[in-house]
This record gives C-alpha cells, sequence and structure tokens, in this order.
C-alpha cells in the first residue's frame, strides 16, 4: 500500500487573460480583388494560412474584398517585406466601400485608389484581372472556388486556389523552384505590431530547400 503524501500540485506560471485580439504573429498579405466598375481594390490582410495550393483567407464581412470575391473571383495575393510596413499601414484605415459601412473601425475613410494612397505600384497579373503589387517579392494569381460565413456571422471564410506564383528573384534558390527561406522574410502582424523575421533557428525534417542555400 502506497502511504507516500500527494504531491503538491505546481505552482502557476501563467495568466488566464481575455485579449481584444488572437493576432499571434501571423503574415501580412496585400489583397487585390476587382470592384464592379472594372477598377481594382487593394487591402491588407493577417488572417491567412496556406495548405498546399489551397490558401484560406479570413475577411471583414462588410469590407470590399468579400464583397467582391462574391461575385468575381479572381484575386491576387502579394506578399510585402518587412520594409513595406508603411505602405501597408497607410492602406490599414482605408476602405473600398462608399458609404463607409458601419462596422468599420472609427478612423476607417472611403478611397478608391488603394494603390496610390500607399505609394503602391500595379502591374498586370497573367491569369486573373487583379493587378500584381510590383513592390511585393512574392505574388500569387489565384480564384476564390468557395465563399462562406464563419460561425460567429461577422466574418467571411474565403478558399482560394492558387494558380501562378511570381517571385523575386532575389529571394528563389537559382535553378530551382524554392524560395530561399534565408532571403525570404515576411512582415508579420503580431499583435497589431509589425515584426520581420529573426535568424533562423533550425528546418523542419521536410524541408526540401538545397541544404546549401
Amino acid at each position: 500500500m502506497n502511504t507516500a503524501p500527494p504531491a503538491a500540485a505546481p505552482a502557476a506560471t501563467h495568466l488566464e487573460i481575455a485579449p481584444s485580439v488572437l493576432y499571434f504573429g501571423t503574415p501580412v498579405v496585400l489583397v487585390s480583388t476587382e470592384n464592379e466598375d472594372g477598377t481594382f481594390n487593394l487591402a491588407p490582410l493577417s488572417s491567412v494560412w496556406a495548405l498546399g495550393r489551397t490558401v484560406v483567407l479570413g475577411l471583414g464581412r462588410e469590407g470590399q474584398t468579400a464583397h467582391n470575391l462574391g461575385s468575381r473571383p479572381g484575386l491576387v495575393l502579394s506578399l510585402p517585406g518587412p520594409g513595406l510596413w508603411p505602405a501597408v499601414e497607410r492602406l490599414a484605415p482605408l476602405t473600398g466601400r462608399d458609404p463607409v459601412p458601419p462596422g468599420k473601425p472609427a478612423g476607417c475613410r472611403y478611397e478608391p485608389d488603394k494603390f496610390g494612397a500607399a505609394g503602391l505600384t500595379a502591374v498586370p497579373s497573367r491569369s486573373v484581372r487583379p493587378p500584381r503589387v510590383a513592390e511585393c517579392p512574392l505574388q500569387m494569381e489565384a480564384r476564390a472556388e468557395r465563399v462562406r460565413p464563419d460561425v460567429s456571422g461577422d466574418f467571411v471564410l474565403v478558399e482560394t486556389v492558387v494558380s501562378v506564383v511570381h517571385a523575386d528573384p532575389r529571394i528563389v534558390v537559382p535553378g530551382t523552384d524554392h524560395i530561399d527561406p534565408a532571403a525570404w522574410s515576411p512582415l508579420v502582424y503580431n499583435f497589431r505590431h509589425y515584426f520581420g523575421l529573426g535568424p533562423e533557428l533550425g528546418h523542419s525534417y521536410r524541408t526540401q530547400t538545397p541544404r546549401d542555400a
């Protein structure tokens, strides 16, 4: 029979908190879509993840991007590097909806020329109508295949399939189709603050990037 006293409970090491947002460190993507009149909208997005060639987006239900993708599925996902954070922040308070939807944050204003307002350059895409952002080192042409509300009803989930990827040669391993992770650093949105990546710590056993990159 075990008569040893029960072990003491470990001391609490974490606080239970209720943060207003859960942007725990995700890459920023600039999403270009086509408006009803044939012009183009550009919006910054930080709720995004990839699975194979499927990229899933989380959008505000009332925004112009969600409105456009409901009927015009072509889009481009342009990924900025850390140095472009001021341009991303210039986009942040802008909307392509007129009048400004009531659910938008205070200070948000209508802007029909998002590229010009952010100081970014639109360049033609190959497979979709919306343009790419020239200053972004990584650009993905895609099509929205499924657009649906999330469980809260406040957001829209968009499943896109990427068809064409454009990469700055400086971030590609020469002679391959691999992005060089030592040369490419995405702009990361971390609890509403902008960061880049630090030095490499290691790599996954599944990496296919040439080891001498």
